[in-house]
């Protein structure tokens, strides 16, 4: 499958709905969050999804209602996110035509990885562990590589290591130690001062592509990838 992945959320939760439309963006999903209920059939042919994240409790209809009126022009998979948690509803989930159903409150990683099941069975591809950093630029962390416009930004080894810590811990501050043991098996001998260039010569090669500073630095404690 070529190109990002959509993601369209039925959710009158805005606050979660934004929550959740967040947290997919930096795993480099698209998504489209619906946010009239009248007419939800429309908005699913307009956005033309690959994958629906169906709230139960909606405006005007429920999420079954929708559900069952999705599935009279389409297959594409519905997970349902509901705080709704009787046996009875699962299974008027899954009778009318849903994959998955998921109880709130739910950890996102959890919800991500539900997610990917289904689109690994749905599209018979392997879900890329693909990061997108900014809008023209992802890190493809099965390979290692870093992409601009579709295009390999060429990184040493050890400048690969680097980024892969910092997507790993996203948002979290990685430290200098934590870099030094990660870089220890690299063909590079890498002292303090060494990492410091690394890092500095990273940032650069971001800042070229995208013109932005992803890479902060957090003064005597490490760095991080917002």
């Amino acid at each position: 499958m070529d190109g990002k992945i959509n993601i369209m959320l039925v959710e009158d939760d805005e606050i979660l709905s934004e929550e959740i439309a967040l947290f997919l963006t930096k795993w480099g999903y698209t998504t489209t969050a619906v946010r009239e209920f009248e007419d939800i059939l429309t908005i699913f042919a307009q956005s033309r999804p690959h994958l629906v994240l169906m709230d139960v409790n909606l405006p005007y209809y429920d999420g079954f209602y929708w559900c069952r009126k999705i599935r009279e022009i389409s297959q594409v998979p519905i997970v349902y996110i509901s705080s709704r948690n009787e046996d009875s509803d699962k299974i008027m989930a899954i009778a009318q035509g849903g994959d998955d159903y998921v109880e709130k409150p739910f950890h996102l990683e959890i919800l991500k990885a539900k997610m990917e099941a289904i689109l690994r069975r749905t599209y018979q591809y392997q879900v890329k562990d693909r990061i997108y950093l900014h809008q023209d630029i992802c890190f493809e962390q099965d390979t290692d590589t870093l992409l601009f416009h579709g295009k390999e930004v060429e990184l040493t080894r050890s400048e690969r290591k680097i980024m892969a810590r910092l997507l790993e811990c996203r948002g979290e501050i990685v430290t200098r130690e934590d870099l030094m043991d990660v870089l220890w098996n690299t063909d590079e001998f890498v002292s303090d001062g060494t990492l410091t260039t690394l890092v500095s010569r990273l940032r650069n090669k971001l800042l070229t592509c995208c013109k932005e500073e992803l890479i902060k630095t957090r003064k005597g404690k490490g760095y991080y990838i917002p």
